[in-house]
């Protein structure tokens, strides 16, 4: 359960969801995403045994992460949505992976089983929209045949906080649903057609586990730790999918990591038998010109640390670690793009 993840931060990451705390003394600052904070907890548990330099993050959401760091609060932003390249140069900003995930849709109804539901991302679209208010309703039926699916309202759950998981949902849906591409359109925070909100994963989460009849999404780590029940997506092969790690890394396989300006790449929908529809990558966004050397040198270690000796860790709680191509691409960018009085902060060995 997602409590007791946050029961064991103590030893290397402070979890919060409200105001950013100024960072001890050698200790790192950063606040952002809900999706990573699991594994941004677990890698800095062990960094900090390591070096005994710790993180003080905060997982209010990818546009908290992305306010704070524009603020010049914290040391890092992190965000499940990337920023594109004019944004980036407008505040100064460089922005870089750090592993890859997905965005899942989980429901709550008497019966049915994970994986036992399937659905179009058009389909989605009109349950989000409030056009499909049954779970019995033919649309669904007709693709769930034998599945006996309860007369139950649909409830609606979608995150109350600026979310780069929302920014994925909404723009997947839109991608597949027109009526939702121009009514509602993709962002971190919209304008919800129905529903109720919940802060964070675990707050859609949360919602989602006390009310019957319910659906919302949340990052695949959130939906596997609360062992909820996800649906199957159809990929753009036409094939229904479960969500895993697998079938995430089959989503970036073919991700163009080295012609994206910016490292501005999104993963919805891409090709392979096995992908899923709804993949992407977390971000972590630091200043290109460093006030002060020593502090980005330091976020730039931690994250070159964790692409060295992360992976395991990432693998167990179902991230995608990033492929040993791209954290090299990563590691050069950081000589070119961080910089403290027109030099590197930090040069990766």
């Amino acid at each position: 359960m997602f409590k007791k993840f946050v029961a064991s931060l103590s030893a290397g990451l402070i979890l919060a969801t409200g105001a950013v705390s100024t960072a001890q003394a050698g200790n790192m600052s950063g606040a952002g995403a809900t999706f990573p904070a699991p594994l941004y907890a677990k890698w800095a548990e062990t960094y900090k045994a390591t070096t005994g330099i710790g993180l003080n993050y905060q997982a209010i959401g990818s546009g908290g992460g992305i306010k704070q760091i524009k603020a010049k609060t914290v040391d890092f932003g992190a965000s499940d949505k990337p920023l594109k390249p004019a944004e980036l140069a407008a505040s100064g900003l460089y922005q870089f992976p750090t592993v890859m995930g997905g965005v899942v849709p989980i429901v709550n109804l008497p019966g049915i089983k994970p994986g036992q539901i399937k659905l179009t991302g058009a389909l989605l679209g009109e349950i989000f929209l409030g056009h499909i208010r049954k779970w019995n309703d033919p649309r669904i039926a007709g693709l769930n045949r034998g599945v006996r699916l309860p007369p139950l309202p649909i409830t609606v759950v979608h995150r109350s906080d600026g979310s780069g998981t929302s920014f994925l949902f909404t723009s997947y849906l839109a991608m597949k649903n027109r009526t939702w591409a121009t009514k509602v359109g993709a962002s971190d925070a919209v304008s919800w057609p129905t529903g109720i909100g919940g802060k964070g994963n675990d707050g859609v989460s949360a919602f989602v586990k006390q009310t019957m009849g319910s659906i919302g999404y949340v990052e695949y780590a959130y939906a596997k730790q609360n062992r909820a029940t996800f649906l199957l997506l159809q990929n753009k092969a036409g094939q229904f999918v479960a969500p895993a790690a697998g079938n995430f890394a089959a989503a970036a396989a073919g991700a163009q990591w080295a012609k994206a300006p910016g490292n501005y790449l999104l993963l919805l929908d891409q090709p392979g038998a096995k992908a899923w529809p709804i993949t992407g990558a977390t971000f972590v966004l630091v200043y290109k010109n460093q006030v002060n050397a020593a502090t980005g040198a330091s976020v730039l270690k931690f994250f070159d640390w964790a692409y060295k000796a992360g992976d395991a860790s990432a693998m167990r709680l179902d991230y995608v670690p990033l492929p040993a191509p791209v954290k090299a691409l990563v590691r050069k960018q950081w000589i070119a793009n961080v910089k403290a009085g027109g030099k590197p902060v930090y040069v990766a060995r």
